[in-house]
């Protein structure tokens, strides 16, 4: 028995020594960054100088009477709520479409999934090119049927929308691949018995296949919902806040804030700040989720 002891002890004491140069990496590049980040949210500093005065919570409380951060809130609900079911619906669309046995289904479905092996800075550069005013393919189509050229990114009415289509480009992939993954997983005798029953393709899909999704809906609401929450490079890549800040979103006024205003602490604040709004809204999703989708 003390033998065994000493086996569990040692072997204890060897995984502890093999994860900890890991466990020291991510200590010092992410556990203790976010904690300094947290002091700083209650100085101020500009970044440049070793001054750091105390100011306790006057960043937080300069948060809700800046007309930025109203308007960088609105235009951050408006792109999630367009951005998230955007995605959703594509790539559930996108993924019923490749769940099939055709033949090359497995080029069709890498195709699919490409987007996402694009970075943001390449589809922003993308979409830059493809909504140009005088040499864009898209105002060269519009110009085809007599449509005139639009603005689209350099419009404060067309900015954010642009934005939105980009990401969920973008993101379709990824929602493809979850949605492809769950589809498979719907029992095909539950189809079967259906079909006997005369019911159409349309009606299994709606009655059948949409409820299973529950779990791959789940997941998708809150990841997308928490990346919508953080964009800042399609928009630092495309717009730079927009005209008439029509694209600045929280992230990107955070940045400005931090590298361009040099108010360290008070970009320190509003990321705090929008770390607790997307606890909050992640707690809130998982409540909900639970009277229509079982989480083991």
């Amino acid at each position: 028995m003390a033998r065994f002891t000493w086996l569990g002890r040692s072997e204890t004491v060897a995984g502890w020594a093999l994860v900890s140069p890991a466990m020291v990496l991510i200590g010092a590049f992410g556990l203790l960054p976010v904690l300094m980040s947290l002091l700083l949210s209650f100085q101020q500093s500009d970044l440049l100088t070793p001054e750091t005065p105390w100011v306790g919570m006057d960043n937080y409380r300069k948060l809700a009477d800046d007309p930025v951060v109203v308007e960088a809130i609105k235009h951050t609900i408006i792109y999630t709520a367009l951005f998230v079911p955007g995605t959703m619906l594509v790539g559930l669309l996108v993924a019923a479409a490749l769940n099939r046995s055709v033949r090359f289904i497995s080029v069709y479905r890498t195709a699919a999934y490409i987007t996402m092996a694009v970075s943001t800075i390449s589809q922003g550069i993308i979409f830059l090119w493809l909504t140009d005013r005088d040499y864009g393919l898209v105002n060269a189509a519009l110009g085809a049927v007599g449509v005139p050229a639009q603005p689209f990114l350099a419009s404060p009415s067309q900015a954010l929308y642009v934005v939105v289509a980009m990401t969920v480009w973008g993101w379709t992939g990824f929602s493809v691949i979850v949605y492809l993954a769950a589809l498979q997983g719907v029992p095909a005798e539950l189809h079967e018995a259906a079909a006997i029953d005369g019911a159409s393709p349309f009606t299994r899909f709606r009655t059948i296949t949409v409820p299973l999704l529950g779990p791959a809906n789940l997941f998708l609401v809150v990841w997308l919902t928490i990346n919508a929450l953080q964009l800042f490079d399609e928009v630092y890549a495309t717009t730079r806040g927009g005209p008439l800040r029509a694209t600045t979103v929280i992230v990107y006024y955070l940045w400005d804030q931090a590298f361009v205003q040099f108010d360290a602490g008070y970009a320190a604040a509003m990321a705090y700040a929008l770390f607790v709004v997307i606890l909050l809204i992640t707690a809130v999703q998982f409540r909900l989720a639970r009277k229509h989708v079982h989480i083991s």
